[in-house]
């Protein structure tokens, strides 16, 4: 293996995990809204992440011992994960036909100021309880195994240093994104990128089986 094969898997990674992340949902928009308001950021965005990292790490380690107990799961993974990118890109190039629009204006919680446990907690349960996130590491450990060993782990590294940047950039940046975010134009040019990232990964599975 070279360094370009280390590189590679890390930035397939980098994408996948962008491409699943960065979408408008319950953890994002919560993320979002406490970013614009400045509550809370530092704790909620460490939340974020490390429950991410976690989260890949099960999957990868997960997915590895299954391919490595049937070998023949590798396939199937391939075409499974194939479909189920190719249909999450789908849904995206839907919403991007039917944008939504997001502000921090409404208050939480009538109007009351949450503490940083508050926000901590509610920002876990957003995470942890929700059963897409479960799906998305699935798809994200399928992917790594694909990668073979030892690629998988720089795939998933790749994966959590996506995460990071995005849990970053949006908790920290978004008081300067505020009229952007506000506008359902930007939620059509953000979830068209993610529709093309997923097809176009979801194509590459399939031509490289």
């Amino acid at each position: 293996m070279t360094i370009t094969d280390f590189s590679h898997s890390a930035g397939l990674g980098l994408a996948t995990g962008l491409a699943l992340i960065v979408a408008i949902g319950a953890q994002n928009a919560f993320v979002l809204r406490q970013g614009i308001r400045g509550e809370h950021i530092g704790p909620i965005v460490a939340v974020c992440a490390l429950s991410d990292a976690v989260l890949i790490a099960a999957g990868v380690l997960g997915m590895g011992a299954l391919v490595t107990a049937v070998p023949a799961a590798v396939v199937v993974l391939r075409y499974v994960g194939a479909a189920f990118l190719v249909t999450y890109g789908l849904m995206a190039a839907r919403r991007a036909f039917r944008p939504q629009s997001l502000t921090g204006d409404a208050p939480d919680d009538g109007g009351a100021k949450r503490g940083p446990a508050g926000a901590v907690a509610t920002v876990l349960a957003l995470t942890w309880l929700n059963p897409h996130v479960y799906l998305d590491i699935a798809l994200l450990g399928s992917l790594a195994s694909a990668q073979g060993t030892p690629l998988q782990w720089w795939f998933g590294a790749g994966a959590m240093l996506g995460s990071i940047l995005w849990f970053c950039s949006l908790g920290f940046g978004a008081r300067y994104l505020r009229g952007f975010f506000s506008s359902p134009r930007s939620w059509r040019i953000l979830d068209g990128g993610i529709a093309v990232t997923m097809v176009a990964l979801g194509a590459g599975l399939v031509i490289g089986a």
